[in-house]
């Protein structure tokens, strides 16, 4: 299946989690197997050569983040949400464009110097993407890029990771 195929099976939702926000749903693509290939392969195209690790993103983050450590070898780390782990090294708190989050790293998941890409499903404000980044490097983890399936532009997240590459598969 072609990637412009793949991403088209992508549902909004509007008015979720509240009023005004329309959510970008994955969910399809993820259920397709060759929509779930397609979106994995060009995810990994992009990736920096130097990548040693996934940082995966709760939730649909891990999703992608699994596919990629085991089709090309990567290991993978989940940046939880609050109380998930029995052990964390950091934890940043940050906005989002409806309400406040935080993530967690596990700790001893990440070794200084450690090639790090940071994988999500979508890039919105940043806010997410810029805590994950955050979490990567006070571990002493360097971050390689950002990939994500979706960018909304409109809200600024790629500037927010100024200095970080960013690797977007659709915008909209």
């Amino acid at each position: 299946m072609k990637l412009d195929r793949a991403l088209g099976l992508l549902r909004e939702v509007p008015d979720f989690p509240l009023p005004g926000v329309v959510f970008r749903d994955l969910t399809p693509v993820l259920a397709d197997p060759d929509a779930l290939r397609a979106v994995v392969d060009a995810l990994q195209d992009r990736i920096h050569p130097d990548t040693q690790l996934v940082a995966a993103v709760e939730s649909r983050g891990f999703l992608l983040g699994a596919a990629l450590g085991y089709g090309w070898r990567y290991g993978v780390v989940p940046l939880r949400k609050p109380g998930k782990l029995p052990s964390v090294t950091h934890r940043v708190s940050y906005a989002l464009e409806y309400g406040e989050a935080t993530l967690e790293l596990p700790a001893g998941s990440i070794t200084p110097g450690q090639h790090v890409v940071v994988v999500d499903d979508v890039l919105a404000t940043g806010g997410t993407a810029v805590a994950a980044c955050e979490l990567v490097e006070k571990a002493g983890g360097v971050v390689t890029g950002v990939s994500v399936v979706l960018e909304i532009p409109g809200l600024g997240g790629r500037e927010r990771l100024a200095g970080h590459r960013v690797d977007a598969l659709l915008t909209v």
